[in-house]
Order: C-alpha cells, then sequence, then structure tokens
C-alpha cells in the first residue's frame, strides 16, 4: 500500500515539475527547490515520536524493551487502554515474555547475511534487473516520440500520463491476477515493444510507432513500479531496507544510463536498444524463479524468507498457491477395499492351482467304510461294553 501511495505521488510531483521550473526560471533555483524538501526527512531522526519505529522490524530482531514502549505508545495514540478486558494489551506483552524473556539480545542484520542464503539473494538479484531494465528502456521509447513531435513537453506528459496509468493498473489487476503474473506480463509486453520497434522502425511509419511507443513505455513503467512493490514484499522485515536500498539503487543506474545517452547526442542508441531488448526477454526467464506474495504473509527472518517458493505459472488447482483453509482434513485411512478385495481373490486363484508344491492332495479313491458304516461299528461296540 505504502509503495503504491509513494508512485502516485511520484506520478504527481512530475506533473508539477514543468509549473515549478516556469516560475523559477534557473536552473539553479529549481535544483535549490528541489531539494530543500528532502531536508523534511530529517525529522526520522529528530522527532522519533512523530515517526516511531516500526514494532514489526524491533520484534524480528529481538529488541523487545523498544516493541513494548512502541505498542504503548501506539495504544496511547489511538485511546485504548491496556488494562481494558476489550483490549488485550497486558496479554499481548505478557505473551512476549513468556516467549522471548528478559535475557534476550538483539539481533541486527546487514546486506551482508545475503551470503549465507540462496533463494532471498537470488530474488533481490532478479528484482534489481527488472527494475533496471524498466528504467533503462524507457529511452528506447520516448526517443521515438521525439520523430512524431519535437514539442519536449509532449513527450514530457505523455511519458508522465503513462506512468499514472501504470500506477492505477497495478492497483486494479495485481491484486486479482498475482504479483508474479503481472510482472511476467508487463516484461513480456515490455520485451515485444521494443523488439518491433528495434526490428521494423524503418518499414513502420508514425501512427504504429506511436502505439508501441506508447505501448512500451507503459509497461516499462508498470515493470518498474511492480519491481519496486514486489521487493516490498519478499524480502524478509530484518533486511528488507538494505534489499530494498539495492533495488532502488538499480533502478538509478537504469536512469542514468538513458541520461548518459542525451549527453552523447544518441551516440551509440542502436547498441543501448539492442541490449535492453535483449535483457527484456532474458528478465522473462528470470521472473518465472521468483515466488508468489499474493496473500501471503510477508516474511520476517531470514529462515521464512528462505522458505519461500516458486509456484507453477499455470494451477491446475485453484487452491494449490493458496493458504490453508481453517478446516482439518481427514485423515486417510490405511485401509483400501479395492486393493483388500484383489489380494482375496488373487490368493484363491494361487490355492486353486494344482501346480503348488504344498498344496494337499485329495485321494481319488473312496474310503473303505462310509460314515454310516462307521456310526454302526460304534453303537456295536458300545452295547458289547455295557453287557
Amino acid at each position: 500500500m505504502v509503495a503504491m501511495i509513494s508512485g502516485f505521488f511520484a506520478v504527481f510531483a512530475e506533473m508539477l515539475l514543468p509549473g515549478i521550473a516556469v516560475l523559477c526560471r534557473d536552473w539553479p533555483i529549481l535544483q535549490a527547490v528541489a531539494t530543500l524538501p528532502l531536508l523534511l526527512l530529517l525529522s526520522y531522526w529528530c522527532c522519533a515520536s512523530v515517526f516511531p519505529e516500526s514494532p514489526r522490524w524491533l520484534l524480528a530482531t529481538v529488541q523487545i524493551p523498544q516493541v513494548k514502549r512502541s505498542l504503548q505508545e501506539f495504544s496511547t495514540r489511538n485511546g485504548v487502554c491496556l488494562q481494558d478486558e476489550i483490549y488485550p494489551g497486558e496479554t499481548l506483552l505478557s505473551e512476549i515474555d513468556s516467549a522471548y524473556g528478559e535475557d534476550c539480545q538483539p539481533k541486527y542484520f546487514s546486506v551482508l547475511e545475503l551470503r549465507r542464503t540462496n533463494v532471498i539473494w537470488k530474488n533481490c538479484l532478479i528484482l534489481s534487473f527488472t527494475l533496471f531494465i524498466g528504467t533503462g528502456i524507457q529511452y528506447c521509447f520516448t526517443r521515438n516520440l521525439h520523430s512524431y513531435s519535437s514539442n519536449f513537453y509532449f513527450s514530457y506528459f505523455l511519458r508522465v500520463i503513462t506512468g499514472a496509468l501504470a500506477c492505477i493498473f497495478i492497483c486494479v489487476s495485481v491484486n486479482h491476477f498475482g504479483r508474479r503474473g503481472m510482472l511476467l506480463l508487463s516484461a513480456i509486453i515490455t520485451g515485444l515493444s521494443s523488439l518491433l520497434l528495434l526490428a521494423l522502425t524503418q518499414y513502420l511509419r508514425g501512427g504504429l510507432v506511436l502505439v508501441l511507443s506508447v505501448v512500451g513505455l507503459l509497461f516499462s513503467q508498470a515493470l518498474a513500479m511492480l519491481s519496486v512493490f514486489f521487493a516490498c514484499e519478499v524480502m524478509p522485515t530484518v533486511v528488507r531496507g538494505g534489499c530494498l536500498g539495492l533495488v532502488l539503487a538499480s533502478g538509478c543506474v537504469g536512469m542514468a544510463a538513458s541520461s548518459l545517452m542525451e549527453l552523447q547526442n544518441n551516440g551509440g542508441y542502436f547498441l543501448h536498444h539492442v541490449i535492453f531488448a535483449s535483457f527484456a526477454v532474458l528478465s522473462v526467464l528470470c521472473i518465472m524463479l521468483l515466488p508468489e506474495s499474493k496473500r501471503k504473509q510477508m516474511p520476517d527472518s531470514l529462515k521464512e524468507g528462505e522458505s519461500q517458493r516458486r509456484p507453477p505459472l499455470f494451477l491446475s488447482r485453484p487452491d494449490r498457491d493458496n493458504l490453508p483453509l481453517l478446516c482439518a482434513r481427514p485423515p486417510l485411512s490405511e485401509y483400501n477395499p479395492d486393493n483388500y478385495s484383489r489380494l482375496v481373490s488373487a490368493t484363491r486363484r494361487m490355492l486353486t492351482k494344482d501346480n503348488l508344491p504344498y498344496r494337499i492332495a485329495v485321494p481319488t479313491h473312496p474310503p473303505l467304510l462310509s460314515d454310516s458304516e462307521t456310526q454302526g461299528h460304534e453303537n456295536e461296540t458300545l452295547r458289547e461294553v455295557a453287557s
């Protein structure tokens, strides 16, 4: 949610930038006006009561006293009494004490911890790669807009409008179709648009070039925004800040590549377009290795981040990649009537065979005495004994 809101604020700031530039009339003054609001970030350190630390991160790093203080501050601001039975705050604090104890030492993690992981660093590398492509390939589409119209404000506002549409597109679709699916779709459309412009530019005319450029610009910005949004959900809480910083740094490198092309007067533009178009196709294969974070709990520890699995792209069952239901399934019985009936019938056929060495042979000749004659001899013997 915070990532989406920040995306909308970024688009809104880009819309206001031309008006501020007209008012300033000089680039040093414009640079100062754009930099001064960044001083407000100092309030994160100076005013801790205004921007308190996240209790989730404090609990993940085992800073128990700070967790209690933060929870009590939140409850005071919300007007909730911890001693009230309706709000069992004391029960929560006692559970924290019983789970961690009083002698627990804080555990701090840095980005260097990624060396001992397999899944987390892979996810961070893939998302950094997709963000680098999403920001760097935008120059390939905006340059084609210059051939359609030489007006600077046309290409600028068209890029800002497509950024706003990309934010709306992500908000509408990503919660329904999933993060990984929409990221894959954005990478595919971005790569196809770039390849078509690269291969067919000399054969295409203005209208089709404009459509492919706008579509590629739209989905390249969606690719960049969704990479940041995906990184916020996939990275564990204990290293989320460092991993997100690496992902955003790769996006800045992609934007620097576009600025470098402008400084060189489009020297080497064809190579730039070929490289980023190839990277866009390669990113489609990399995205397949990412897990799905839709309706999943955000990981807190490195162990939880390592346990994230990669679901199949096409689910054969709709509930395969969802959280398990609350109702417990009955255990499977070991008795199988079909197998039992087959066993009985096979045993019966085996025992009725004539070539078995242990089968009891039935005498072919009749007995010397029948049952009635045997019974008569026994009766006579009893009368003789009685007399």
